[in-house]
């Protein structure tokens, strides 16, 4: 990623935490920072040593972990469930309505594409949900996948 491409990403994040009513301090931002960086998603401990080599500071994991729950409520960072990882949102210098997102997880080489999915689509599958007489939580979809260099 550009220098100046992460720059826009960082001012955008910035101006949405604001708008938000959030701060994006500067330890949150740098844990974002860390996150774009990384060609992968990133465990908790895994940033915690990213931050460490990139910015001579130790964080403690549950600092991180506190830290990557305010950038997710922000819709900053998404969490992979299926792989206790996080990601930097894709999207975040987008201007448009976002779809629900939708993850595509390599099992060989462990990349990750995020591209949204239509409501219809969510709509669907949460009448069918409730058809069978259960309530639908989170419209967050992982897929296990292979990539185009993998397969």
């Amino acid at each position: 990623m550009s220098a100046s491409n992460k720059a826009a990403i960082l001012t955008k994040a910035e101006q949405m935490c604001r708008e938000n009513g959030a701060k994006l301090t500067v330890k949150r931002k740098n844990v974002l920072s860390v996150l774009l960086d990384a060609n992968k998603p990133l465990s908790a401990y895994e940033i915690v040593d990213l931050y460490r080599d990139t910015y001579k500071e130790t964080l403690a994991p549950m600092s991180v972990y506190r830290m990557l729950d305010v950038l997710s409520e922000q819709s900053l960072v998404h969490k992979l469930s299926s792989e206790n990882k996080y990601l930097a949102c894709a999207h975040i210098t987008c201007d448009h309505e976002h779809q629900v997102p939708q993850f595509l997880i390599c099992k060989s080489c462990g990349k990750v594409a995020e591209i949204g999915i239509q409501a219809s689509v969510i709509d669907a599958l949460n009448a069918s949900i409730e058809q069978a007489e259960f309530q639908l939580v989170n419209t967050q979809i992982e897929l296990q996948c292979l990539c185009k260099d993998c397969a």
